[in-house]
């Protein structure tokens, strides 16, 4: 397992009892390194960090363990993804644009930091001054969605922590007043104006994501460990309590990513559990109640931690996104990490490490991971939204138990393809139901087909609509391209047996549009 662990909290301040772990086998050396990595405050280039490379090297002999597969993901992570020009490759191989704003970028500037944080990796440092230095900065007042600031001002504050650049910090302050400052006027309306609009005044489709307020809440939380400035804590306080009045499942302790506000009523789209949202909600959770005392915070983190463990996994109990390309995994596996290590939460160590053992099954021969961590290797490229979420996981995992072996590597090695070009009608009505015998199965067909929205299907798993009702979302492309041989759904059981996967019309809605599914045929392990 890993070192210490601890948080950035602000000056002054001690952990509550229990917050502090030293992971057993850490040597001390690794033990005090890994608290410089973690601890308060910007670590510079020439601060003493370790050499990647070196690392890396050293865990290149033991491939195959969780240490080697971490280091692999950092090198896929600084030299396929990154640019090497202060830029990500939206797409590995890179067939996709280079950006560095907005959340598929943003994401993989996270798993970077996550990376630096367990590791004081000194090779980090240059790579996020490049980064902090190609970052879009925001004027006094937004006029795009309000959700992309707030994932840029994320990874601002991360680049500023590692480089100490007062020039991230200050393009993060003005990311972050993009939608809470008094001049961005539009977000803050409607009938429910204490959770955000994604466009000025609701757009064209009156949404309002919790990609906006979740975010904003973390950036909020953020700002205020690195500035002290306690008006950022208000902010955060006050919109956490908002996003759980309007965004928080009446049902299970499960947030929903959408509500539509006409004006005159705010209502759910129920079950889009995304990863990024509940992730971003449970870390707030936690460093809330680690900077307020009040333990009512942590308790609700945990609460949502648990229904994802309970809820959001397959047969086999491995987590499973669901074919939503727009959700990011890497807040999630950061804020299960958060539990595990900061909280000693043994159900969040269990969750990221079944994961990662399926995950190891799922990594293509350029050292990314699809989407589906219970899926097999994408032959398609692989795109930052879709990869983002195994690389974090495998650094993780590397921490939690560098010297374990992930059971069952090959076991998609033993999948046979059947060719099956099914698809619902446009109109409504019927089922396409695949029916096999076998332990797993992955539904393969297009991503933005009819590029790049408007088109989804709902799915049931051996009669039982799945919990999460984000279904298969195939049209939505975030790349903007169509993507053949993509993996649109992936599922396993922990022995083989008859199923019966079965894909149905959606209900319209104006974000995710109306039906689409059409499928070329399906991976089957017997």
């Amino acid at each position: 397992m890993g070192g210490w662990v601890t948080r950035s909290l602000p000056a002054g301040r001690l952990l509550p009892a229990g917050r502090l772990l030293l992971a057993g086998g850490a040597s001390a050396l690794a033990a005090i390194l890994a608290v410089v990595s973690c601890s308060a405050g910007p670590v510079h280039a020439g601060s003493g960090g370790r050499s990647g490379a070196a690392t890396r090297a050293a865990r290149s002999q033991v491939a195959g363990t969780y240490a080697g597969l971490a280091a692999r993901a950092v090198t896929t992570l600084e030299h396929s993804y990154y640019t090497g020009a202060g830029t990500w490759n939206m797409c590995v191989p890179a067939v996709c644009r280079q950006k560095n704003v907005d959340w598929g970028a943003d994401s993989l500037t996270y798993t970077l930091y996550l990376h630096w944080q367990v590791s004081h990796d000194a090779d980090v440092v240059p790579i996020m001054r490049a980064l902090a230095g190609t970052a879009y900065q925001y004027g006094p007042a937004g006029s795009g969605w309000s959700d992309v600031p707030e994932w840029d001002a994320i990874a601002d504050i991360r680049e500023y922590q590692v480089t100490g650049d007062p020039v991230a910090l200050s393009k993060a302050e003005a990311a972050f007043a993009a939608v809470g400052s008094a001049a961005a006027t539009g977000f803050a309306a409607g009938a429910c104006p204490r959770i955000d609009y994604q466009a000025p005044d609701g757009g064209a489709n009156h949404l309002k994501t919790l990609e906006t307020d979740s975010n904003y809440i973390k950036a909020a939380l953020l700002l205020y460990q690195v500035t002290k400035d306690a008006s950022y804590l208000a902010k955060a306080e006050a919109k956490y309590t908002a996003v759980r009045t309007y965004f928080l499942s009446p049902t299970i302790p499960l947030y929903t990513v959408y509500v539509f506000d006409s004006g005159t009523r705010c209502r759910q789209l129920p079950g889009r559990y995304y990863a990024s949202v509940n992730g971003n909600m449970i870390w707030a959770g936690a460093e809330l109640a680690a900077v307020t005392r009040q333990r009512h915070y942590l308790t609700q983190a945990l609460a949502t931690a648990q229904a994802v463990a309970r809820y959001l996994n397959d047969a086999a109990g491995v987590y499973a996104d669901l074919q939503a390309e727009n959700d990011v995994v890497e807040p999630l596996v950061e804020a299960m990490y958060l539990l595990a290590t900061a909280d000693q939460e043994r159900f969040a160590r269990a969750w990221l490490l079944r994961a990662a053992a399926a995950a190891a099954a799922d990594q293509t021969a350029g050292g990314t991971y699809g989407r589906f961590f219970d899926g097999p290797p994408p032959h398609a490229p692989v795109t930052a939204w879709q990869g983002n979420g195994g690389l974090a996981l495998m650094l993780g995992a590397g921490r939690l138990d560098p010297g374990g072996l992930p059971a069952n590597t090959g076991l998609w090695t033993r999948a046979r393809f059947v060719p099956d070009d099914m698809q619902l009608p446009v109109s409504g009505g019927g089922l396409v139901r695949v029916s096999f015998t076998g332990r797993a199965v992955a539904i393969v067909g297009t991503m933005g087909e009819q590029c790049c929205e408007a088109g989804h299907a709902l799915v049931s798993v051996d009669g039982v609509p799945l919990v999460d009702r984000s279904g298969i979302w195939q049209d939505k492309s975030s790349s903007g391209r169509r993507i053949p041989d993509t993996i649109l759904f992936a599922w396993r059981w922990p022995a083989a047996g008859k199923h019966v996967i079965a894909v149905g019309p959606a209900p319209y809605n104006p974000k995710e549009g109306g039906t689409f599914f059409h499928m070329t045929g399906y991976y089957l392990v017997p």
